[in-house]
C-alpha cells in the first residue's frame, strides 16, 4: 500500500495499518526482571525537518538512500513549537484558523468538493520529518516486533525501511503498528507528523495547540506465547464483603503443548488463588469467592495483584505479565451514584498534562508531583481532561485511590458554538455518518487501552462537542462494552432531546448553587454533578463553600471537578529583565487567542500553589466522605 497525503481531509480515514487497541499491560521475558527485556524506548535525538506545508516537505525522506545531511536533531519526546520551530498558539473554543482561513468540515454544509485540498493542499500546515536509526536490542530478536507511538500529534504516516507501514490520527491514545515484515539488522524509522487533518475539527480542546511526537516511541516484542490482551473483572458481592475475579486473555504466537499458570495475590503479597493449563487462542479464568476482600477506595487504594507465567513444552517461561487491581463497585441506587455501597462524593478537579518547559510532554515524576499535590489538597477525583492521558498516570491513580473520569479524545467546540452562541449548523461529529467511525475509534481505544484500572469509574464521551446521534451512538458503545461503569456526557444539554438517551448523570458547567437547586427539587431524573465549576482564574474560588453545602441539602448532588488544576504557562526569559517569567496564551503574537484564559489552576504552572489552593484543601477536607 502507498501513502496518499489526501488522506488528511478524510474524516474517513484515520487510521491504516494499524494494530487492534488492547490493554497497556507490559510483558517481561521473566518474573525476575526489573525492567522488561521485551521493550525498547526510541526517545532521543531523532534528525528532523520542518516544513511550513505538505508541498515544501521532504516528500521522499523516507527512501533508505536519502541523504539526510540538511536535517536538524530534535529531542524524542517533545513538541515541534518547543523547540523552536513554527509558532506558539494558544486558543479556547475556536477553531486556530479562523480569521485566517475558511474551512468547514467535510460533508456538512460546504459542497463536497470544497473539502479536497484543505488540509494537504493548504499554504500553512507544517510537517515534521523524523529520522532516527535502531538495531533490536538482544531481547527482542527473532520476535514479532510492533512500534507503539504512545502520542503524536496529529496526523502521521510511518516508514521502516523505505516501506510504507501505516498512517494514525488519533493524538492521545497509543498508536501500535507491526514492523516484523520491514525488519533489517540495521533499520531507519521515518515518521511525517502534519500539524492538522480532519482530526483537528475534533481535538479543539482548550490548550495549546501543538504538533509533533510529544510521548515515548517503544518497540515491543511478542514473542511465544504472547499475551495480546487481558481484561480483569473484580466482581463484588451484594453486601460489598467478598469478591471474585473473571479475566480474559487473548493469546497469540501460540506454541504446541505450552501451558501457562495464573495466580492471584492480596494486598499483603500472599497467593490465594492458583489455576493451570493450556495455552489458546483466548481463555477465561474464574475464581472461587474470596471472602472478606480489602475493597479499594480514595480512603484505601487496596490493590490485589494478578500473575500470568506461560511455558514451552519443555516447561521454560516464555512470557511473565502482572497487572495490580482492586475490588470495587461503582453503581446508581436510587438515582444516586454510590461506590461500594456509599454515596459517592466527588471532590474533583480537571487536570491538563502539564509542565512549565516541555508542555505537555511530561515526565513520570512529574505525575508523581501532580499526584501528592491532589492528595494534599484532598482532592478524590481527576477528569482527564480532555483528552486519554499517558498510561503511567492511571497506574499512579490506581495506588493513590484517584477516582478517575476517564475522557475520550473529542472536542468539536468551534463546530457548534460561534461567538458565544449555539449554532450547530456543521457541527461534528452530529449525526453525519462519514463521522460517526472515527469517534467510536476514539472511544474504543479509550477503553480497549485503559479498561483494567480500577480507579476509572467513568468513561467520559468528550468534551464540549454537543449532542446529537453519534454521540448517543459513543454512549451505547460503552454501556454494552463495559457495563460495569458509568458513562458521562455534558454537550446534552445543549441539546435536550438527548438527555434520556445520553449520560448516567445530569452534568452541567458553571451552574450557580440556585439552578442546582432547581434541578433537584424538580423530579430529577438523574444525579447531578458539576464536569467543570469554580474556574479558578485570577484572584477567583471564593464561593466555594456554596456549592459544598449542597451536599449536605441534597443526596442527588454529588459534587463535581473545579476548573482546572495547573496553569497552561511557559517559562519564557524576560526580554527586560533577562529573568526566566511564566507567559501565558497571547504573550507570543498568537491569534487568535484567548489570552490569560490558559491560566485557571489551582497551581501555578510550574506546581507552587496559589491562595486558591488553601480554600480547595479546607473544603474538600471538610466534606470528605
Amino acid at each position: 500500500m502507498k501513502a496518499e497525503i489526501k488522506w488528511l481531509d478524510d474524516p474517513q480515514i484515520f487510521r491504516v495499518n494499524q494494530l487492534n487497541a488492547h490493554s497497556d499491560h507490559q510483558c517481561f521475558g521473566s518474573k525476575e526482571e526489573q525492567e522488561s527485556s521485551r521493550e525498547q524506548l526510541l526517545n532521543g535525538q531523532w534528525k528532523f525537518f520542518y516544513s511550513k506545508n505538505t508541498k515544501e516537505r521532504p516528500a521522499d525522506f523516507y527512501m533508505k538512500d536519502f541523504d539526510a545531511g540538511g536535517f536538524d536533531l530534535i529531542t524524542v519526546p517533545g513538541h515541534i513549537e518547543l523547540a523552536g520551530y513554527d509558532k506558539l498558539h494558544y486558543i479556547n473554543t475556536m477553531y486556530p484558523w479562523e480569521g485566517h482561513e475558511f474551512r468547514r468540515p467535510a460533508f456538512t454544509t460546504a459542497d463536497p468538493d470544497f473539502a479536497k485540498g484543505m488540509f494537504s493542499e493548504s499554504d500553512y500546515n507544517p510537517v515534521g520529518s523524523y529520522l532516527t536509526n535502531f538495531q533490536l536490542d538482544k531481547g527482542l530478536t527473532g520476535k514479532k516486533i510492533s512500534i507503539r507511538f504512545e502520542g503524536v500529534e496529529e496526523a502521521m504516516f510511518v516508514w521502516l525501511n523505505g516501506e510504507f507501514v501505516g498512517y494514525s490520527e488519533d493524538s492521545f491514545t497509543p498508536s501500535e503498528f507491526d514492523l516484523t515484515p520491514y525488519l533489517e539488522d540495521e533499520n531507519i524509522l521515518a515518521v511525517e507528523v502534519h500539524k492538522r487533518s480532519t482530526a483537528a475539527f475534533l481535538e479543539d480542546q482548550d490548550f495549546f495547540r501543538f504538533f509533533g511526537i510529544f510521548r515515548d516511541v517503544v518497540l515491543i516484542a511478542a514473542g511465544d506465547n504472547h499475551l495480546q490482551d487481558l481484561w480483569i473483572k473484580p466482581q463484588l458481592t451484594a453486601d460489598y464483603q467478598h469478591g471474585k475475579v473473571e479475566i480474559d486473555f487473548q493469546f497469540q504466537n501460540i506454541q504446541k503443548d505450552s501451558t501457562f499458570t495464573v495466580s492471584i495475590l492480596d494486598t499483603e503479597g500472599s497467593s490465594i488463588f492458583k489455576q493451570s493449563g493450556t495455552v489458546e487462542d483466548k481463555l477465561t479464568i474464574q475464581t472461587e469467592l474470596f471472602r472478606n476482600v480489602q475493597l479499594w477506595d480514595y480512603r484505601k487504594p487496596n490493590l490485589y495483584r494478578m500473575e500470568l507465567e506461560t511455558f514451552d513444552k519443555d516447561g521454560h517461561v516464555t512470557e511473565y505479565v502482572h497487572y495490580p487491581f482492586g475490588f470495587r463497585t461503582i453503581e446508581l441506587k436510587n438515582k444516586i451514584m454510590h461506590l461500594n455501597g456509599r454515596r459517592l462524593v466527588i471532590n474533583g478537579v480537571n487536570r491538563h498534562e502539564w509542565n512549565e518547559r516541555t508542555g505537555r510532554a511530561i515526565t513520570k515524576e512529574n505525575m508523581k508531583a501532580d499526584i501528592k499535590t491532589i492528595l494534599q489538597a484532598n482532592i478524590n477525583g481527576v477528569r482527564t481532561a480532555h483528552y486519554p492521558n499517558q498510561i503511567a498516570w492511571y497506574y499512579l491513580c490506581d495506588q493513590a485511590g484517584i477516582h478517575l473520569m476517564a475522557e475520550t479524545n473529542l472536542e468539536s467546540h468551534g463546530s457548534w458554538q460561534k461567538m458565544g452562541a449555539v449554532e450547530p449548523s456543521y457541527n461534528v461529529p452530529g449525526a453525519i455518518p462519514q463521522w460517526l467511525d472515527v469517534v467510536l475509534d476514539r472511544a474504543k481505544t479509550n477503553f480497549e487501552t485503559f479498561k483494567n484500572h480500577t480507579s476509572i469509574l467513568f468513561w467520559s464521551l468528550g468534551n464540549e462537542s454537543y449532542a446529537e446521534e453519534n454521540i448517543r451512538k459513543m454512549n451505547e458503545y460503552f454501556k454494552i462494552t463495559d457495563p460495569s461503569r458509568l458513562v458521562h456526557y455534558e454537550g446534552n444539554v445543549h441539546n435536550p432531546v438527548f438527555e434520556s438517551s445520553i449520560s448516567d448523570m445530569k452534568s452541567r458547567m458553571y451552574a450557580a448553587p440556585d439552578e442546582i437547586r432547581q434541578y433537584l427539587e424538580n423530579r430529577p431524573q438523574k444525579p447531578f454533578i458539576l464536569c467543570e465549576f469554580m474556574h479558578d482564574m485570577g484572584n477567583s474560588l471564593g464561593g466555594l463553600k456554596s456549592y459544598m453545602e449542597l451536599l449536605d441539602q441534597y443526596e442527588m448532588y454529588q459534587g463535581g471537578y473545579i476548573w482546572d488544576f495547573k496553569d497552561q504557562a511557559l517559562l519564557r526569559k524576560d526580554e527586560i529583565t533577562g529573568r526566566e517569567v511564566l507567559r501565558y496564551g497571547g504573550d507570543f503574537d498568537d491569534r487568535p487567542s484567548d489570552y490569560e484564559f490558559s491560566g485557571n489552576g489551582i497551581v501555578f504552572a510550574d506546581g507552587q500553589e496559589k491562595p486558591a489552593l488553601q480554600e480547595v484543601r479546607y473544603y474538600y477536607g471538610k466534606y470528605s466522605k
